[in-house]
């Protein structure tokens, strides 16, 4: 077994970093990210993104905490959902909508795949 700690996840640095894929303004946001774990189905790290807004769909069902920041998300069928530094969220498979970045956002997650 293999257990990894990482202490003050706002300060771990971040391995991979590219803008997103489908922006809807400038400036373009810039998301970074460090894989920690992929086994059976189940993806956990940390990631990061700078202000911007843009259009994601996302694939696999989500749990995120959010370390830093601050932003919105508005789900295709639902209201706009405020997330501050503290928010943890749930997001089904295949959650689409826009995520608009205000201040530079961190979050941990859990990707069920």
């Amino acid at each position: 077994m293999r257990i990894t700690q990482f202490k003050n996840t706002a300060r771990v640095p971040l391995q991979e970093s590219f803008p997103v894929a489908v922006p809807l303004d400038t400036p373009v946001a810039i998301t970074s990210v460090t894989s920690v774990e992929r086994t059976d189905g189940v993806e956990t790290g940390i990631w990061e993104c700078t202000p911007g807004r843009w259009r994601r769909q996302i694939v696999a069902q989500e749990f995120c905490h959010f370390i830093q920041g601050r932003c919105t998300f508005t789900p295709d069928d639902g209201e706009t959902l405020i997330i501050e530094a503290g928010d943890a969220l749930m997001l089904p498979a295949n959650s689409a909508g826009i995520w608009d970045i205000q201040e530079t956002v961190r979050k941990t997650y859990v990707l069920i795949l």
